[in-house]
């Protein structure tokens, strides 16, 4: 499987309640999750989280949108024939993906020319993603290219097997094109995308496993206030970029910051280190 961030301590608070309940418009998205994979394994997941490679989207406040790639993306639309729904998708103007190329069912053409090498991102439309994750993967094999699933089904169980699988997961109905472009983009440097129904899925889930209170605060007490309010941060899905927005700090010493953290708790990347920060630890596969 794959293997894949506002204030003092006294704000926490407020912002965090701010951050979940405030819209997200344009090239963001609407409150979504990123959720940055770990270092250590390019596909690895974050819970609503970030991992390691930050990614930056227009805040609600008003930060600045991800930087343009230096070139466009190209992205493999794994789907039934006639099964996507935005045919004019990407757009002429769109900012991130260059191109959408169609790959049926059983998805081996990935894995053979002109595909092969040439997809920065796999976008997996489905209706059952327990049945069509499992079998993208396979054709996949070793092709690193981060995957995008997209599913009408917004069940705790099928979002946290999708998102332990290393993927970003947009639920029908629940985002827009700018938020798909986003969201592959995100991929790309190494984040999962969740929509809002899917994160609040993957909370719902993480709440109901069993938590140590104790162990979670003495973990947290090993963070200095610092550390601990970019982890309140990139546990609502921020990346790097926007964490730094939102504490004047740059990005890279948030992402210096990030890997102190990931030590101090003893986490292989963001998506354990998230799910530790929230006191729960879903099993990732990698």
């Amino acid at each position: 499987m794959r293997s894949p961030q506002h204030v003092r301590t006294s704000q926490h608070s407020d912002r965090h309640t701010e951050q979940h309940s405030t819209e997200r418009v344009g090239p963001t998205v609407p409150e979504c999750v990123t959720v940055p994979f770990g270092t250590t394994d390019p596909a690895s997941t974050a819970d609503p989280v970030s991992t390691n490679a930050p990614v930056g989207t227009t805040d609600p406040v008003g930060a600045t949108a991800p930087a343009a790639p230096s070139r466009k993306l190209s992205v493999a639309l794994a789907c039934a024939d006639a099964d996507w729904p935005y045919e004019d998708w990407p757009a002429p103007d769109d900012p991130y993906v260059g191109r959408a190329l169609p790959v049926s069912p059983p998805y081996r053409a990935l894995r053979e020319s002109p595909l092969e090498g040439a997809v920065d991102v796999v976008v997996l439309r489905c209706q059952d993603p327990a049945v069509a994750f499992p079998e993208l993967l396979r054709a996949m094999g070793s092709m690193s290219a981060p995957v995008i699933v997209v599913s009408p089904r917004r069940d705790c169980e099928t979002v946290v097997e999708v998102f332990r699988g290393g993927a970003g997961y947009l639920v029908d109905g629940d985002y827009c094109i700018t938020m798909l472009s986003s969201a592959v983009m995100a991929a790309a440097v190494g984040h999962a995308y969740l929509s809002p129904t899917a994160c609040t899925a993957l909370r719902e889930a993480a709440a109901r496993m069993p938590r140590g209170v104790e162990a979670t605060e003495r973990m947290r007490a090993l963070l200095s206030p610092r550390e601990w309010e970019i982890m309140e941060l990139l546990a609502t899905g921020l990346g790097a970029q926007e964490i730094g927005v939102r504490l004047g700090l740059s990005e890279k010493t948030v992402r210096n910051n990030l890997s102190n953290i990931y030590a101090k708790l003893d986490a292989r990347g963001s998506t354990e280190a998230v799910l530790k920060w929230l006191g729960a630890a879903l099993p990732i596969r990698v």
